[in-house]
């Protein structure tokens, strides 16, 4: 996708994905790219972009983070958790409906979840738990 970015005193002062009113060349207006490398999902991330300003047109480059296997596992324990809230929220909307025991087994369900996730040691092993 074709970007636009205004540059004043050396400073970006504007991002636009769409051509600005005065044209690219005008009041510091100057087309740009991104630079975004692939990742590999729940093993990377992106940080926040930065800009090199010496090319034509304009890097927005977005540089990578690795995501480490005890942040990866506090993210699906908390996902875990999430589940059985939706299920004992969907409970509580409904007095007539009510199943305690619907809510017990998403409750089992979340601490079987969260015990495999807490015992794996490697992306790999968390991936097989998706």
């Amino acid at each position: 996708m074709t970007h636009y970015v205004q540059i004043l005193n050396g400073e970006v002062k504007q991002v636009w994905d769409t051509p600005p009113a005065e044209g690219v060349g005008n009041n510091g207006w100057r087309n740009a790219v991104e630079v975004r490398p692939a990742i590999t999902a729940h093993r990377q991330g992106y940080t926040a972009h930065r800009f090199d300003l010496n090319t034509d047109p304009v890097q927005i480059i977005w540089d990578t983070y690795e995501i480490s296997v005890a942040d990866r596992k506090n993210g699906m324990k908390s996902n875990a958790g999430f589940t059985f809230q939706q299920v004992a929220n969907e409970q509580a909307r409904n007095p007539e409906t009510y199943d305690a025991a619907a809510i017990e087994t998403a409750r089992q369900a979340m601490i079987a979840k969260q015990a495999a996730i807490e015992a794996a040691t490697t992306h790999d092993q968390l991936d097989a738990l998706l």
